[in-house]
């Protein structure tokens, strides 16, 4: 699509976990490129060979098959390995940022550990995959919006920080349990850092997918999550990630200028909470 007046051209976005290449990362990194904003995009560093076969048969190249989309559109693109669950590397990725784009207005938090040993009972659940989840999830939040919310407040020009958190963290279901609970912190940082930093005019959102898309649906057959679609969804259909990203490009933009502290489902209507 292409997007009319939102305030955002010009503009300088991060966007972490954005280098899969089903992946909401990727799409909102894209779609605020189309908006107007030069971006930022962070991935982990991905081991080619450990990448998913349909990425290795797209010849797909992580950040920088993202960066170069970005350019593609006419804007800056700066892409940086980047682990956000180390405060040193979230440093380095700001001073980079200021660097090579000399601001920032857009910080969306998406990083999110991949799926693993986390998804059992919590009685079951080993210490070091709940660690593993919630120090990136939660904790890299936390250190994302500790650094580059300082840079907002100082650059008093206001700004916008979205947060990926997820229906998980509202329907908290059996096996989830780590997961839900760093996607509930999420929701929780959410709102104390709305309260805190809206005195300074940086507004704090977070956005809930239900089933999307992406890689993360690999993990069980079309058959299985079909099934689980037509007795959840109202919809009747998985989302895509461009339509998360859609609701990002918003949330950054000036037409949502008096939005801050909300944690929006998009789910096709799992949720359906007055």
């Amino acid at each position: 699509m292409s997007w009319g007046p939102t305030g955002l051209e010009g503009k300088v976005a991060v966007v972490t976990g954005a280098g899969r290449m089903r992946s909401i990362g990727r799409q909102i990194a894209v779609e605020l490129a189309r908006a107007g904003c030069d971006v930022v995009v962070t991935g982990t560093g991905r081991d080619p060979e450990r990448r998913p076969a349909d990425e290795k048969a797209a010849g797909w190249n992580d950040i920088a098959s993202v960066a170069a989309e970005i350019e593609a559109l006419g804007r800056r693109a700066v892409p940086v390995v980047c682990d956000v669950s180390d405060p040193d590397q979230v440093d380095t990725l700001l001073a980079t940022t200021l660097a090579e784009l000399g601001r920032v207005d857009v910080v969306v938090n998406n990083a999110a550990a991949s799926r693993g040993g986390d998804r059992g009972p919590l009685l079951d659940l080993h210490v070091d995959d709940f660690d593993r989840v919630l120090r990136v999830n939660l904790r890299g939040t936390f250190l994302m919006t500790k650094a580059f919310g300082g840079a907002l407040v100082a650059g008093e020009q206001g700004g916008s920080i979205i947060n990926i958190s997820s229906i998980g963290g509202k329907l908290s279901g059996p096996g989830t349990g780590a997961y839900s609970a760093s996607k509930a912190g999420v929701q929780s940082l959410t709102s104390t850092a709305a309260k805190e930093l809206g005195q300074h005019g940086v507004r704090v959102n977070a956005l809930c997918p239900g089933v999307t898309a992406t890689s993360r649906l690999d993990d069980q057959d079309d058959a299985t999550w079909q099934a689980y679609v037509s007795a959840n969804l109202p919809l009747g259909r998985v989302g895509e990630p461009v339509e998360i990203a859609h609701a990002a490009v918003f949330l950054a933009s000036d037409l949502a200028a008096w939005v801050t502290g909300q944690c929006w489902n998009i789910d096709g209507g799992q949720l359906t909470i007055r």
